[in-house]
């Protein structure tokens, strides 16, 4: 581990990061170009004490939990990334997909500019990476599982609690969208093990997957209209609407309604209270992502 390397590279990607880039205010008084040691200690969930002796080379071996932490905070592209791993000698994530995987910069320099919306970064296969507080409020927090399970298509076909989220009359629709969704990701990504195996699994574990698999149809789902039960607000109807990354593999979504709509007033209040006193209303909170 070049532990001198490390800390320069820090440094570096430090001072290029803007304050505006991730949401933070930039006053009179910021003597530094980029972020205050501080500041990327405070977005990666680290003490500034830590960090600081990061950036001085003096820390123990930084953990590869720790090293996503980082590439996060500070906006890391992919080979950015790679070479932050390199340098403290940790093997590379073993994805570039999946809920291990990074939200890609661009997303999420929207998503931290999207303060007064729910909104989240997902992959393709609707793992949940990043949300903002409102999304969490609004649809929960995705679940401390890895694998098929943090995927909600697999949890949608396997698990009855997941369908949760919406009322029950809508699951029919939910379900057609979720497979013809998928069978556009599959052709995208052509001969993917990860889609593959879920087909394969959905197919033996649910009769209704296994029906709607056949049909052939096929959709990426870029706007939609839905109800959303909530426990605190009942039921909300929102419009959801997906930006795409590059590659097609992660997508911004977010949640809007028609000023002047009960669905509207209902996500203004939603930013009022927040996630205060929803944990125990919402004893399955990530199997509302």
């Amino acid at each position: 581990m070049d532990l001198p390397a490390l800390a320069a590279y820090l440094r570096t990607r430090r001072d290029r990061v803007r304050p505006d880039d991730v949401g933070l205010p930039t006053g009179p008084r910021r003597r530094v170009p980029g972020l205050r040691r501080e500041e990327v200690a405070q977005l990666a969930g680290l003490s500034a004490d830590y960090y600081t002796e990061l950036e001085r080379g003096r820390s123990a071996q930084p953990s590869a939990q720790v090293l996503a932490a980082l590439a996060r905070a500070l906006r890391l592209g992919g080979d950015e990334r790679d070479h932050l791993f390199h340098l403290a000698d940790r093997p590379l994530p073993h994805t570039a997909h999946g809920p291990g995987a990074h939200a890609q910069p661009a997303l999420l320099g929207l998503l931290d500019r999207l303060d007064t919306t729910p909104a989240q970064v997902i992959t393709d296969l609707h793992e949940t990476l990043a949300q903002n507080e409102l999304a969490a409020a609004l649809v929960g927090r995705p679940p401390a599982v890895s694998g098929p399970r943090a995927s909600l298509v697999h949890r949608w076909f396997t698990d009855p609690a997941a369908r949760g989220l919406y009322p029950p009359e809508d699951h029919p629709q939910h379900s057609r969208v979720f497979v013809a969704d998928l069978q556009a990701v599959a052709a995208r990504r052509g001969r993917d093990s990860a889609v593959a195996g879920m087909v394969r699994e959905l197919r033996r574990r649910s009769e209704e997957f296994a029906a709607l698999w056949d049909t052939h149809d096929v959709g990426l789902r870029r706007s939609d209209h839905k109800r959303i039960a909530h426990p605190s607000l009942g039921v909300v109807e929102v419009d959801c609407h997906c930006l795409f990354s590059e590659d097609g593999r992660q997508r911004l979504l977010w949640f809007t309604a028609p000023p002047g709509t009960r669905g509207a007033a209902q996500l203004e209040l939603l930013s009022v209270i927040g996630t205060q006193d929803m944990a125990s209303e919402n004893a399955s909170p990530g199997e509302r992502g």
